[in-house]
C-alpha cells in the first residue's frame, strides 16, 4: 500500500510553526483545528486506526497524526507517495463521524489551505475563504508551491489520490 521510512516522528519546521499558532474557531466561522506540538506516537496512531476501522490488524505506520478538530477528527500526513520526503506526502483528514479524505496534496498546499481560513475539517465545506495574515505569513515562509484558492487545492489533492477514502474504508471490518 505505502512505504513508510522508519519511524521519524519529528515535526517538519512548517508544522512546528503551525503548532505554535492558536486557532480561533469563532463559533463556527473560524478554523476548527488544534495542532499538536509533536506527532502522535506509532502506538497511539495504530491504536486510533484500529479503533476507527474496527480492524485489530490495521497498521498505522503510514500516518503521522499532527492535529485534531474539536470533535476528535484527526489530521495526518499519509505516506501515499513512496520514496518521497514527509513534506511531500498528502495531508488527510479522518473525522470522528466516519468522514475521511485527502485535503492537500502536500504540506506546502496545506499551509495555503490554512492561510485561506480552512482547516482539515472545513475542507469539505463550501464557504468563502477567510485569509488570515499570520497563517499567510507562515505559508509565505515555508511553502514551496504557489498559492491557489483553497477549493482548487482540495480538488487537486483528491484528483491525485482518488482511492484514499475507499482504501481506508476497505480496512473496516
Amino acid at each position: 500500500m505505502t512505504e513508510t521510512p522508519g519511524d521519524d516522528r519529528r515535526l517538519p519546521p512548517a508544522l512546528a510553526d503551525v503548532a505554535r499558532i492558536e486557532f480561533d474557531y469563532a463559533d463556527g466561522d473560524g478554523i476548527d483545528f488544534e495542532p499538536y506540538a509533536a506527532f502522535d506516537s506509532a502506538e497511539e496512531t495504530t491504536h486510533w486506526l484500529r479503533q476507527w476501522t474496527g480492524n485489530l490488524e490495521a497498521d498505522g505506520s503510514a500516518y503521522r497524526v499532527f492535529g485534531q478538530d474539536g470533535a476528535g477528527g484527526l489530521a495526518a500526513l499519509w505516506y501515499g507517495r513512496p520514496g518521497r520526503p514527509l513534506a511531500e506526502q498528502p495531508v488527510v483528514y479522518v473525522g470522528s463521524e466516519g468522514e475521511c479524505d485527502v485535503v492537500a496534496a502536500n504540506l506546502s498546499d496545506f499551509l495555503w489551505l490554512l492561510a485561506d481560513g480552512m482547516g482539515p475539517a472545513e475542507a469539505d465545506e463550501e464557504r468563502a475563504e477567510r485569509p488570515d495574515q499570520e497563517l499567510t505569513a507562515l505559508a509565505e515562509r515555508h511553502a514551496t508551491t504557489p498559492r491557489r484558492p483553497a477549493a482548487d487545492i482540495v480538488r487537486e489533492a483528491r484528483a491525485a489520490f482518488p482511492a484514499f477514502a475507499e482504501d481506508l474504508w476497505a480496512l473496516c471490518r
